[in-house]
């Protein structure tokens, strides 16, 4: 005989192109000890992420009703779309997704589940679970419940976040570590937009699923808050400190630098009033190691560039990888460098000191003939900003672009001042991320990677 309780279910789903391989992962968690009852997952085969985060809510659902079909439910997801949806409070639009719907409403009756939005952080398990059925579907199988390590990775995840700060609230340690592991989170696989997208061809039906026998209670201990940082210009301010409200995914620019052209090596300027040089044969191979980096991760959904050659022919090779189209944004061009273009920063101190020394003094100082103040790039690069982030709020862009807009962002974001802009080293073909949440609050993930060019 079953008995009447509350149960907490947690789903997730991912798709490696979206559409493309995907899967999804759903857990059963005692809402008192934090114990895990029962795990489900499957691989689908090519759908979108949206089709296997509903196919995890169902899932999990499922697997709740064979537990204790009386239950009352508690569902948390990290996808906006299918927790306002399944809430009554957004209308399902995409014919492929009301059927989905449907079912999920039928497992239990509506006045006993209730739904809630949690950060990715905070859906690690179900993360996981979906990630290891689109690497065993990758391997021409299903998910095998035997080989599966999310449980252990969630105990360890809610250690670590048990564990007292190491300073202040802010401090740079901790901050860090926060960023590393929240970039982890992100690039793990599986992608969690939360759009309407068109629905791929699904796999047969059924999942694998587990019941676990009860473990040591473990209790469950809140995600520590990122730190937040300035608000993007026009915006109201946001909320400082830990304890601002839960806006929603945040849209998240993956921040791209072109690779090489024929100036790069020789540190000359280029910027967007020069010759438009195309990409070195190096900077072509940079470009595809890029492409096979981000190709791996799937998390990319859109891709924006700059117009300049060296912007769309590195965004033309991720775009080849990942199936996508590439947008093209003006605000994304590089500085115009006016009498400097072409010039290393040598020749431009010989031939042009005093302009020079006003604009390292000042970022309202423009380069020698009628060039653009690095104040100037910023209100063009924040105008940018907001018209983007707006446009995909909850997605993960990739921005392909140059120095001076992606220092301008981060800059921006920490709320630092115009000086920064020459204390920070961009390489060719590096990475940078920074995610915009809807209260206005930014935060810095990532800053000049070239792991994928080693």
């Amino acid at each position: 005989m079953t008995t009447a309780r509350e149960l907490i279910v947690e789903a997730d789903g991912g798709s490696r192109g979206n559409p493309g391989p995907a899967g999804y992962g759903a857990v059963v968690l005692d809402p008192v000890t934090g114990e895990t009852l029962a795990e489900a997952a499957e691989y689908i085969g090519v759908a979108t992420n949206n089709v296997a985060e509903y196919k995890g809510l169902v899932a999990g659902l499922t697997a709740a009703r064979a537990l204790f079909p009386d239950a009352t439910v508690h569902v948390r997801m990290d996808s906006k779309l299918v927790v306002e949806q399944m809430s009554g409070r957004w209308k399902i639009k995409h014919p492929d997704m009301k059927p989905l719907a449907a079912e999920a409403g039928r497992v239990f009756p509506a006045g006993r589940v209730r739904y809630e939005w949690i950060p990715r952080e905070l859906n690690k398990h179900a993360d996981r679970l979906a990630n290891e059925a689109m690497d065993a579907g990758k391997q021409g199988r299903q998910w095998e419940p035997s080989g599966s390590t999310a449980a252990l990775d969630a105990v360890a995840a809610r250690n670590a976040a048990a564990l007292p700060p190491s300073g202040p609230p802010g401090d740079a340690t901790a901050g860090a570590a926060r960023a590393r592991a929240a970039l982890a989170t992100r690039t793990s696989g599986a992608s969690s937009g939360d759009f309407e997208a068109e629905a791929g061809a699904a796999a047969p039906t059924g999942h694998a699923a587990r019941v676990l026998a009860p473990t040591a209670p473990t209790a469950a201990v809140p995600a520590e808050p990122s730190a937040t940082a300035a608000a993007p210009a026009g915006s109201a301010a946001p909320r400082q400190g830990w304890a601002g409200p839960d806006m929603g995914a945040p849209a998240t620019f993956v921040l791209l630098r072109h690779g090489e052209t024929a100036l790069t090596p020789e540190k000359r300027f280029s910027g967007s009033g020069g010759t438009d040089p195309e990409l070195s044969a190096a900077g072509l191979r940079q470009a595809e190691a890029v492409a096979a980096a981000l190709a791996a991760r799937g998390t990319i959904q859109e891709i924006v560039s700059s117009p300049l050659t060296r912007c769309r022919q590195t965004a033309a090779a991720v775009a080849a990888r990942l199936g996508l189209d590439v947008q093209v944004e003006r605000g994304l061009r590089e500085t115009d460098f006016g009498a400097w273009e072409g010039l290393t920063f040598g020749e431009v101190r010989e031939r042009y000191p005093r302009d020079l020394d006003d604009w390292l003094a000042s970022p309202k100082a423009a380069p020698t003939g009628g060039g653009e103040s690095f104040a100037a790039v910023a209100r063009r690069v924040a105008a940018t900003r907001d018209r983007l982030t707006a446009a995909h709020a909850g997605r993960t862009v990739l921005l392909v672009t140059h120095v001076t807009p992606i220092k301008t962002l981060v800059r921006l974001a920490l709320g630092a001042p115009p000086e920064s802009l020459f204390k920070m080293e961009l390489s060719a073909a590096s990475i940078s991320a920074v995610a915009y949440y809807a209260d206005g609050n930014a935060s810095v993930r990532l800053l000049n990677d070239t792991s994928h060019l080693r």
